[in-house]
C-alpha cells in the first residue's frame, strides 16, 4: 500500500489564496485567477490539492471548500483523460469516504463530482462506484443516507442510458426494486431522490421499471399528499411521464389521478403547481382526453384561467404596476434571442388559398412571450393547455368558460382583466365557431383596450387580436379591420418596448390575413412603420424587419410606386450600410429586403447593385471560411453557414423580382461558380438554397445557366431523396425549371433523375408540396421528350392526375398537362386503366388556354369513340356528378 499523499504547507497556502480571490466580486481579479487556474493545470498533483481542500481541510468556510471541488469538477471535464492514475484513484476514494459530510453543500460538491467522473466513461472503469453508493443507502447515518442517494440521481440524471445497457451488467435490476423500498422513508428529502431516481427511466420504458409497474404506481399514489412539496412535484412529474408510456396502467384510476391533479394545480408551491398542469398539456394529446376529461372540464375549466393570471412576482419584475415609457432604454444584448433563419422552399398555390404559399401553420403563433421572466411558468403552462385543450373539445369548452369571460373581460382590477385577453386568445383556435356570435361586440372592446393605461393589458390585447384577424379580415373592411388597423399601428409607435414588440407581431400575422386588403392604407401604413424605425431599440426592429417583409408578401406589386419606395428604401439601406459582414442582424434584414425585392420587381433595380454584391462577397466568404477550416481546423474555426444560406434567399428574390435585369449582375459575378460548390455542401440547408436559387436564375437568365449544364443535372439528380425534404423539393422544382429552358436538348439528361422521380410521386406519406413538384417536373420532362417519358406513363399517371388536381391554373400547371397530353398522344395504352383519374384532373382547369383546351378534347373524345358509346356510358356513370356536368359542359362528352 503506498502512503498516503501530503500536500506541501506552501503550495496548500496558495491555492486558498486563489479560492479566496476567485470569491472577488472585482473582474480583473477574477480574470487574473482564470490566467493562474490554468497555469497550475499543468501541474499533475494540482487536483490533488483541490480534493484535499474539499474532503479534508474542515477548518476551512465550506464556500471556499465547496468551490475548490467545482474547479476540480472543471478540470475533470476537460482533461480528465490526463490525469495521472494516482490522482484519479485518489479522487475517486476521497469521495466514496467523504460522500457523507456533515455539510449539504460539501455533500452535494462530492455527489457532482462523482457524477461528472462517472460520465466521462468511469462507470464501467469504476466498477465499485454503483454497489457501494447502493450500500451507504442502508447507512444509519442520515448524511451517508442523503449523500448516496443525491450522487444516484445525479449519475441516474446524467448516465440513464448507460445504466439501461449491456455494458454494466444491467445494475438497473438491483438498484429500481431497492430505490422504491425508499418511496416510504420517514426523511422527505430522501423520499423525493427515490422517486427522482426511479423517474428517469420512465419515458424509456427501462425493462427493469417495467416488471415493477404496478409498485411504483402504487407507491406513488401513496405518495400522494406527501407534506414536502419537492416529492408532490415529483409524484406529478411521474404522473405526465406515465400518461404517455403506460397509460394502460392509469386508466383504471383515472378518476381519482384527475381530481388529484385538479388540486394539485392549484397547490401553494409555484413549482409543484407546474409540475401538475403539464398533466393536462400531456393529456390533451391522448386519443382518451375526450372520455376521460368530459365529466371534470367544469372544474378543470376555473382552475386553469386563474393559473392564467400574472403572478405578484411577475408584476415585480415586468415592472407592470410602473406605467414605463422604457423606449429609450437600450436593449441587454442577453435578452436578445438567436434567430434562426429558413430556408427558401418553392410551394405551388392552391384552389381556396388567396395569395402566397400554405405553410406549416407552425410559425409565431404559439402563446405570447413574457421574455423577462423564467421562460415557462405557471402562467404560460395553463394557457397553453387551456389553447390544446380548446382544440380538443371545441365549442363544448365554451359551455364553462363564457361565465368566467364575461367577469374577467370587464373586471375593474387590471391583472384579472389582463388575464381574462389572454384566455379568449387562447380558445380563439379551437373555439373560433362558437365564439363569432360574440366577436361583432368583443372586437370592439378589444379594439378599446389597446389603449389601455397598463402596458401589460396593451401587450396581451395586441396578440389576442391577432388570433382573430382571420374573422375581422372576412368582415366587411370599415367595420373592424380599419378601425383594428389603426390602433395597431399607434401601438407600433408605443412608448413601451414590450407593447411595441406585441403589437409588430400582431400587425404582421393581420398582414398575412388580409393581404391586398391592405392597399388602399399603404402610405398611413409604410408612415408608420419607418417612424418606427428611427424609434425602436435593437430587439425590436429585428421583428420590425418582419413585419415589413411580411406586407411586401402580402401586398406585392402594389408596393412598386415611386412614392411607397421612397418612403422604404432610405432607412432600410442605411440600416444595411451600416451592419458589418460577421452581423447576425443581416439575417432578419436580408429576408426583409428578400421579400421587398421579390415584391418591388422593376422598383428595386436602383438598389441592386450593391446589394447583389454584397450576397456574392457573403457566398464568397463563407465558401472560404470551409475550406481554410477544413484543412486547418485547429488554426480556423468553422463559419456560420447561415450568412451564406440567407445570402443566397436573397439573390433568389432578385432574379424572382427583377427577372431579365438580373442578367448583367450575373455576367460580371463568378456566382455560378459559387453555385456549384454550394450545391454540393454538407449541409442540407445549403444546397436546398443553391437549388431555388439554380431554378430563379434559369427563369431570369438562362443564357448564364446553359454553360453549366452538363455539370449541375448529376448534382440535381443525387440530390432527389425524399428523406431531405426541403433539398428534394428544390432540386425536383430546378429540374422541370431547366427543362423547359432546355427543350429537347434535355434528352442526355432525363435517365439522370426520371426513375427517382417517377419513385417520388409513388411514395406513401410523402408531403403535398414535393408531390406537386415532382407532377410538375415530370409533366415537365415529359413535354420536352415525350419519348423517353412516356414509356413509364402507367407507373405514374395515377398518382401524378390526383397530385395535381388541387393546384390553380397557372404556368407551371399548363406546362405540365401540355406534357402529359404530349405522352399520351405517344403512349396512349400507359393511361387506359387510370382514365378516370386524367377526367378527373382535366376537369380541375378553370380557364385553361384554348389550345390546350383542344388537347384535352381531342384525348377525351378520341377515348370515348376507341371504347364506343356504350362502353363511354358505362364508363362515364362512374363519374360523380359534378364531374359528369363539367366533361359535358366543357368538352361536350
Amino acid at each position: 500500500m503506498e502512503c498516503e499523499w501530503k500536500p506541501d504547507d506552501q503550495g496548500l497556502q496558495q491555492i486558498l489564496q486563489l479560492l479566496k480571490e476567485s470569491q472577488s466580486p472585482d473582474t480583473s481579479t477574477q480574470r487574473s485567477v482564470q490566467q493562474r487556474l490554468e497555469q497550475l493545470n499543468h501541474y499533475p498533483d494540482f487536483n490533488n490539492y483541490l480534493i484535499f481542500v474539499l474532503t479534508k481541510l474542515k477548518s476551512e468556510d465550506e464556500p471556499t471548500r465547496s468551490l475548490s471541488g467545482l474547479i476540480l469538477k472543471n478540470n475533470v471535464k476537460a482533461h480528465y483523460q490526463n490525469f495521472p492514475n494516482g490522482v484519479s484513484d485518489f479522487i475517486k476514494s476521497e469521495c466514496l469516504q467523504n460522500i457523507g459530510d456533515s455539510s449539504p453543500l460539501i455533500r452535494a460538491t462530492v455527489g457532482i463530482l462523482i457524477t461528472t467522473i462517472a460520465s466521462k466513461g468511469e462507470l464501467q472503469n469504476w466498477p465499485e462506484l454503483l454497489p457501494k453508493l447502493c450500500l451507504l443507502l442502508d447507512s444509519e447515518d442520515y448524511n451517508t443516507c442523503e449523500g448516496a442517494f443525491g450522487a444516484l440521481q445525479k449519475i441516474c440524471e446524467d448516465s440513464a442510458e448507460v445504466l439501461d445497457s449491456d455494458m454494466l451488467d444491467r445494475p438497473l435490476n438491483v438498484m429500481i426494486p431497492k430505490f422504491l423500498q425508499f418511496f416510504k422513508h420517514s426523511s422527505p428529502k430522501i423520499r423525493s431522490h427515490a422517486i427522482a431516481c426511479v423517474n428517469q427511466f420512465i419515458i424509456s420504458r427501462t425493462q427493469a421499471l417495467m416488471l415493477h409497474i404496478d409498485g411504483f404506481i402504487e407507491n406513488l399514489f401513496a405518495l400522494a399528499t406527501d407534506e414536502e412539496p419537492e416529492v408532490r412535484k415529483n409524484v406529478c412529474r411521474a404522473l405526465v411521464m406515465l400518461l404517455e408510456v403506460r397509460m394502460d396502467r392509469l386508466l383504471p384510476h383515472m378518476h381519482n389521478i384527475i381530481e388529484y391533479m385538479l388540486q394539485r394545480t392549484q397547490d401553494q408551491d409555484e413549482n409543484v403547481a407546474l409540475e401538475a398542469c403539464e398533466f393536462w398539456l400531456t393529456l390533451a394529446e391522448q386519443p382518451v382526453c375526450k372520455d376521460v376529461l368530459c365529466n371534470h372540464l367544469s372544474k378543470l375549466t376555473p382552475v386553469l384561467v386563474n393559473g392564467m393570471k400574472y403572478s405578484e412576482i411577475d408584476i415585480i419584475l415586468l415592472k407592470g404596476d410602473v406605467e414605463e415609457d422604457d423606449e429609450a432604454i437600450p436593449d441587454n444584448e442577453q435578452d436578445i434571442r438567436p434567430r434562426f433563419h429558413r430556408s427558401r422552399t418553392v410551394a405551388q398555390q392552391h384552389e381556396g388559398d388567396r395569395d402566397g404559399i400554405e405553410e406549416d401553420d407552425d410559425e409565431d403563433d404559439d402563446l405570447e412571450d413574457d421574455d423577462t421572466i423564467s421562460d415557462w411558468n405557471l402562467r404560460k403552462c395553463s394557457a397553453a393547455a387551456l389553447d390544446v385543450l380548446a382544440n380538443v373539445f371545441r365549442d363544448d369548452l365554451l359551455l364553462p368558460i363564457l361565465p368566467l369571460l364575461k367577469e374577467l373581460l370587464f373586471h375593474p382590477e387590471w391583472v384579472i382583466k389582463e388575464s381574462g385577453i389572454l384566455v379568449l386568445g387562447a380558445i380563439a383556435e379551437g373555439c373560433m365557431q362558437g365564439m363569432i356570435t360574440y366577436l361583432p361586440e368583443l372586437i370592439p372592446h378589444l379594439v378599446q383596450c389597446l389603449s389601455d393605461k397598463k402596458a401589460l393589458v396593451r401587450s396581451i390585447t395586441c396578440w389576442t387580436l391577432s388570433r382573430y384577424a382571420h374573422w375581422v379580415v372576412s368582415q366587411p373592411p370599415d367595420t373592424y379591420l380599419k378601425p383594428l388597423m389603426t390602433e395597431l399601428l399607434k401601438r407600433i409607435l408605443d412608448s413601451n418596448k414590450r407593447v411595441q414588440e406585441a403589437a409588430c407581431s400582431a400587425f404582421a400575422t393581420l398582414e398575412e390575413e388580409a393581404c391586398t386588403e391592405l392597399v388602399p392604407y399603404l402610405a398611413y401604413i409604410l408612415d408608420t412603420l419607418v417612424f418606427a424605425f428611427s424609434k425602436y431599440q435593437h430587439k425590436n426592429l429585428l421583428i420590425l424587419y418582419d413585419a415589413i417583409g411580411t406586407l411586401a408578401d402580402s401586398v406585392g406589386h402594389h408596393l412598386n410606386k415611386p412614392e411607397y419606395i421612397q418612403m422604404l428604401m432610405p432607412p432600410l439601406i442605411a440600416k444595411w450600410n451600416q451592419l458589418k459582414d460577421e452581423d447576425k442582424d443581416l439575417f432578419p434584414l436580408l429576408e426583409c429586403l428578400s421579400s421587398v425585392a421579390t415584391a418591388l420587381q422593376s422598383g428595386f433595380l436602383p438598389y441592386c447593385e450593391p446589394v447583389y454584391q454584397r450576397c456574392v462577397n457573403l457566398v464568397q466568404k463563407t465558401l472560404a471560411q470551409t475550406m481554410l477550416h477544413q484543412s486547418q481546423p485547429d488554426q480556423y474555426e468553422a463559419p456560420d453557414k447561415d450568412f451564406m444560406i440567407v445570402a443566397l434567399d436573397l439573390l433568389s428574390g432578385l432574379a424572382e423580382g427583377l427577372g431579365g435585369n438580373i442578367e448583367q449582375l450575373v455576367a460580371r459575378s463568378n456566382i455560378l461558380t459559387l453555385m456549384y460548390q454550394c450545391m454540393q455542401d454538407k449541409m442540407p440547408e445549403v444546397r436546398q438554397s443553391s437549388f431555388a436559387l439554380l431554378g430563379d436564375l434559369t427563369k431570369a437568365c438562362f443564357l448564364h445557366v446553359k454553360p453549366c449544364i452538363a455539370d449541375f443535372m448529376p448534382i440535381l439528380g443525387t440530390n432527389l431523396n425524399p428523406e431531405l425534404i426541403s433539398v428534394c423539393n428544390n432540386a425536383t422544382w430546378a429540374i422541370g425549371e431547366i427543362s423547359i429552358q432546355m427543350g429537347a436538348e434535355m434528352q442526355p439528361y432525363v435517365g439522370m433523375v426520371l426513375h427517382q422521380l417517377v419513385e417520388i410521386i409513388n411514395r406513401p406519406n410523402t408531403p403535398k408540396t414535393l408531390l406537386e413538384n415532382t407532377a410538375i417536373t415530370i409533366g415537365r420532362l415529359g413535354y420536352v421528350c415525350p419519348q423517353e417519358v412516356a414509356p413509364m406513363l402507367q407507373q405514374f399517371i395515377r398518382p401524378w392526375c390526383t397530385s395535381l388536381r388541387n393546384i390553380r391554373d397557372n404556368e407551371e400547371k399548363d406546362s405540365a398537362f401540355r406534357g402529359i397530353c404530349t405522352m399520351i398522344s405517344v403512349n396512349p395504352g400507359g393511361v387506359v386503366q387510370d382514365f378516370i383519374f386524367f377526367c378527373d384532373a382535366v376537369a380541375s382547369w378553370v380557364n385553361p388556354k384554348d389550345d390546350l383546351r383542344d388537347m384535352f378534347g381531342k384525348i377525351l373524345h378520341g377515348f370515348k369513340n376507341q371504347v364506343g358509346e356504350e362502353n363511354w356510358g358505362r364508363f362515364s356513370d362512374q363519374f360523380p356528378l359534378p364531374l359528369k356536368e363539367r366533361l359535358a359542359a366543357f368538352y361536350g362528352v
